[in-house]
């Protein structure tokens, strides 16, 4: 049953993903967090992360925007990255569990309150770093950035394409450093690895579901659709860290 949600998990993933350019590990990772630990579901999210990012990354590569706020915030989340994957070895999996609870959390809060907050970007391109750095410390830790990098890009409200190219480096960058360092620190093994890249296959599937969705269904239907079980997710995931 637990494999079967997993599978729906990545499926829903793939769903946002398309809509949206980004989200997948938002909805991915908490599932799998609750039936299998924080690592297993970092280490499993590995590969289709770095693949499905280079696949967007590529086909949106002309949208790019100006100027080096994608390129700061890429580099500063490969070296968080980095920082999030020791913390992901080394801290005990109740505070790894409440670490992604309240990271979605902090996401939902953030949509929900400041839906219409807006960084003009000159302001943006200083904050880049910063927030790369963030972000990524989240992402090798919890395995989701999406409380900072989301919440930070949509501020700027780049077009879509320039988001969906901008978030896709950035997630690429922080892929190639914590894929490696995952290895081997012995969390992504061999068996998640294959489960990994098997992922790939509902994830990819459902991609282009999301995108025909987005087309047809009102964006503020689809996010409080998306919040309300982001919502529940984290509170599970809250109630699993605590019970012990």
């Amino acid at each position: 049953m637990s494999l079967i949600l997993v599978i729906i998990a990545f499926a829903l993933g793939g769903i946002l993903k398309g809509a949206t350019g980004a989200g997948a590990p938002v909805i991915a990772v908490p599932v799998m967090t609750i039936f299998f630990g924080a690592p297993f579901a970092v280490a499993v999210f590995a590969i289709p992360n770095l693949v499905t990012n280079i696949w967007q990354g590529w086909l949106y590569r002309h949208h790019a925007p100006k100027g080096p706020l994608m390129l700061r915030f890429a580099v500063a989340g490969a070296l968080g990255a980095g920082v999030g994957s020791f913390m992901l070895a080394w801290l005990p999996s109740e505070m790894l569990m409440l670490t992604v609870a309240f990271s979605v959390l902090a996401y939902v809060g953030f949509r929900m309150l400041r839906p219409d907050w807006v960084l003009v970007m000159h302001k943006a391109e200083r904050l880049a770093a910063p927030m790369g750095v963030l972000g990524g410390i989240l992402q090798g830790a919890a395995g989701l950035s999406a409380p900072v990098s989301l919440s930070f890009l949509n501020a700027i409200k780049l077009e879509r394409p320039q988001f969906i190219v901008t978030i896709s480096v950035f997630f690429f960058a922080m892929a190639l450093v914590q894929i490696p360092l995952l290895t081997v620190l012995g969390i992504l093994t061999g068996e998640r690895f294959l489960l990994s890249c098997l992922a790939l296959i509902p994830l990819m599937v459902a991609m282009p579901l999301g995108a025909w969705l987005a087309r047809r269904i009102a964006a503020n239907a689809f996010d409080r659709v998306i919040l309300g079980l982001l919502l529940i997710l984290s509170l599970r995931l809250i109630w699993q860290a605590l019970a012990g």
